[in-house]
């Protein structure tokens, strides 16, 4: 009576343990994460053939630069610009005094009325004496005489006209004008200075530059020229704009080295104005040298924690967040050097993917 009851309960527990290892067998099932594909833009990467280039600093320069000097001798009377200000073409940039221009404008008009009846009288007497000759009136001697008078005085006509055009031309000296429409770079006078035309050299007035065509200067080594020469193609990248980049329209390269820094001098001619380029200021150059194979990414995919740059990968396993080291930028790309493959897919959507890590977390904990 005993030991029934004992065999029955391990008979018992013999069936309970049969039954649960089945159960204790079969493989759990993976968390939603690796099993839901999320619905997230993705992007497959891939290398694609680029070209390879060389990086050099260059100073932009206008095409059209110029510094006005003093044409006329007189006082400064009005300067209605300053430095930085814009001027269009034909604005007054300097007015000077032109009491003295003008009196010897005036004596030079003078002086044509006086040489004109001159040419009058004398042109009258020599046909006079033609005819009288021809009735033999009056010897030969005085037909040539009076044919001197008439060439003289037409000659001195002559002269006091061009005096005049001269005295004129210095009266417009007393007005500049802006050549170009441009900004004015430096200022050499002050209202009330005397300048003077020369000698020894013209007194510089006003320095002025045209934004509307611009060129690069970019100084190479030697070393490097010969691929420059090759490929003769060039970017001129704009910093701070998402690396936009600027096609030279047209490139130089100069025919000589400079014998101190052994560099060559190459010139890049940039087609029409650009608000983000200005006289002076320094641009990254990039000149192809080469193809090569590069992994780009959208720059939009990024993404920034502390000093880590990363995008969010999308596998069979769902999505992770994966560091990579970036290259060079092309225009709004960006070059993979390592963290990605090509083939792998990525999120083109950094705060998308992070909102669904999060959801996919929460619902784990619950």
């Amino acid at each position: 009576m005993y030991s029934q009851p004992v065999t029955v309960r391990l008979f018992a527990v013999s069936l309970v343990m049969l039954g649960a290892l089945p159960a204790c067998s079969e493989k759990s099932p993976p968390p939603a994460m690796a099993t839901a594909a999320p619905a997230l833009a993705t992007l497959t990467v891939k290398t694609e053939s680029m070209r390879n280039e060389q990086i050099w600093d260059g100073v932009v320069e206008a095409v059209h630069e110029v510094t006005i000097s003093a044409q006329t001798a007189a006082r400064v009377i009005e300067l209605p610009y300053d430095v930085n200000d814009s001027v269009a073409e034909g604005a007054v940039i300097v007015r000077f005094t032109d009491v003295e221009q003008k009196s010897a404008r005036a004596a030079a008009q003078a002086q044509i009325a006086s040489a004109r009846a001159t040419y009058t009288d004398a042109k009258a007497s020599y046909n006079r004496n033609t005819a009288l000759f021809a009735r033999g009136l009056v010897a030969k001697s005085v037909l040539d005489q009076s044919l001197a008078t008439r060439d003289a005085s037409l000659a001195a006509l002559h002269s006091a006209e061009a005096q005049s055009r001269q005295v004129s031309q210095q009266l417009d000296y007393t007005v500049v004008r802006a050549p170009y429409a441009g900004i004015i770079t430096h200022r050499y006078v002050h209202v009330g200075e005397s300048v003077q035309a020369g000698p020894p050299a013209p007194q510089q007035l006003i320095a002025m530059a045209s934004l509307k065509d611009l060129r690069v200067t970019v100084q190479v080594p030697q070393s490097a020229i010969a691929a420059i020469r090759q490929f003769a193609s060039a970017q001129v990248v704009l910093d701070g704009d998402s690396g936009r980049r600027v096609a030279a329209s047209k490139m130089t390269i100069f025919p000589y080295a400079d014998p101190q820094t052994h560099t060559f001098s190459v010139r890049l001619e940039l087609s029409g104005d650009d608000s983000r380029l200005y006289p002076g200021m320094t641009v990254k150059v990039a000149f192809a040298s080469g193809e090569a194979s590069r992994l780009l990414v959208p720059e939009s995919s990024l993404i920034r924690r502390g000093e880590m740059l990363g995008v969010y990968v999308l596998g069979d396993h769902g999505v992770s967040l994966r560091q990579v080291r970036i290259g060079d930028r092309n225009s709004s790309r960006i070059e993979i050097l390592a963290g990605l493959d090509d083939g792998e897919k990525i999120c083109t959507d950094p705060a998308a993917a992070a909102r669904w890590l999060i959801e996919q977390r929460t619902g784990a904990k619950t």
